[in-house]
């Protein structure tokens, strides 16, 4: 699918007439969009912060490449998520999507254990976070571990925290690829709510993220 981001900043169109009291966002990604109108009183808050949740899907939690840490995560990342729902903070989710030819992709030869499959239980974001999915301002699909698009959809946006999985590969490649688009900006990771492949890999990322000034934080 083409990759396009309409963003409209000036005049804000309901139902096709133009108005200055709601705004409307439309991002298409690597793979799929989500489009969403919002009310003028959350524009502040929303245009002020986004938060981007990195491949929390079920093989990434308790599938083929779960872990304990990811799993005990889950609930305070479902806490983070329900407080920056009731401030207003736009949501963002990133999901890691491959076809069925995963094992043949240069991934699949380093890392050959199939996950991320579109269309199977393993690919879909876990089922406690899907209300929070019907609700984000955009939904990025990506083949790799860096969502390409990603850096287009938080143009509009002042401060930017990412939280995940993992911390050590999809979580570190987002953090650094929206730093080196938007050095001026805020960028933070909730250590909190991320888990890596081990322990010391996820505290491995978070060091190595903080030496290019990446706020680590925890909530």
């Amino acid at each position: 699918m083409k990759e396009s981001l309409s963003l409209l900043s000036n005049d804000y169109h309901i139902d096709g007439h133009v108005s200055p009291y709601s705004f409307e966002i439309q991002v298409i990604s690597d793979v799929t969009c989500r489009h969403k109108r919002i009310g003028y009183g959350k524009w502040r808050n929303i245009m002020h912060k986004a938060i981007v949740i990195v491949d929390m899907q079920n093989d990434f939690i308790d599938g083929a490449l779960g872990t304990q840490e990811a799993q005990e995560m889950l609930p305070r990342m479902v806490a983070k998520l329900s407080a920056a729902r009731a401030e207003g903070t736009a949501l963002i989710f990133v999901m890691d999507t491959h076809g069925v030819d995963y094992l043949e992709t240069q991934e699949g030869k380093r890392l050959p254990v199939e996950h991320g499959i579109r269309g199977t239980v393993g690919w879909q974001i876990a089922d406690v976070l899907q209300p929070f999915v019907r609700e984000a301002a955009a939904v990025i699909e990506k083949p790799t571990f860096g969502a390409t698009t990603l850096p287009a959809a938080l143009a509009d946006y002042d401060e930017i925290e990412l939280v995940g999985l993992c911390t050590d590969i999809c979580v570190i490649s987002n953090a650094l690829l929206v730093k080196a688009f938007y050095p001026e900006k805020l960028i933070s990771v909730d250590a909190s709510c991320c888990a890596g492949v081990t322990p010391e890999s996820h505290a491995n990322a978070l060091a190595a993220m903080r030496m290019c000034q990446v706020e680590i934080h925890s909530s």
